[in-house]
């Protein structure tokens, strides 16, 4: 089961990574839904754990906490891995993200006509985040929070669907 547990989990993790820095990198329009949508498919790998226990080992039957409790590590693996991929990043492009990201936001904002007190305010505001996000105590947290809630849901529909064990059944050999 631990076996199950971490190579879905790092699996879940990499391709969720590597999907967000490729948005990134790629300059592609990065919305909150896109992010979203690349960890609902990274973290399918909960879905197929909790199959592959539930098949291998079980016979073909589980129970929801059993279920539940492999899906939640499996998310677990998948947040840690997706921090400390995260992280590697930061490292490699000098933790250049957060500068980019404010310059970025503020040339936008601009661009759509903000000025005076409430641009000043935005400014403000961003550059507090920046200077938050500098210290890894804030980051590392942060980072983990982003994708875990996720993980859980997942988790949680996952363990529930396949308690049935008519919901993509075992095939027979």
């Amino acid at each position: 089961m631990q076996r199950t547990i971490l190579i879905h989990g790092l699996a879940s993790g990499v391709i969720i990574i590597l999907g967000i820095i490729s948005t990134i990198v790629l300059s592609a329009p990065h919305s909150l839904w896109l992010g979203y949508l690349i960890m609902l498919v990274g973290l399918s790998a909960v879905l197929l754990a909790i199959k592959s226990h539930r098949d291998k080992a079980l016979g073909g039957v589980i129970k929801f906490w059993p279920a539940f409790l492999i899906g939640l590590a499996v998310a677990a693996v998948a947040s840690v891995a997706y921090v400390l991929i995260w992280e590697g990043y930061l490292a490699l492009t000098h933790y250049r993200f957060m500068d980019d990201y404010t310059a970025s936001t503020l040339a936008a904002k601009r661009a759509a006509g903000l000025s005076g007190a409430a641009y000043d305010k935005l400014a403000a505001q961003l550059d507090a985040m920046r200077l938050a996000y500098a210290n890894p105590l804030y980051r590392l947290p942060m980072t983990f929070i982003e994708i875990f809630p996720v993980g859980l849901l997942v988790a949680l529909v996952s363990a529930a669907l396949l308690r049935d064990p008519r919901f993509l059944p075992a095939r027979s050999r």
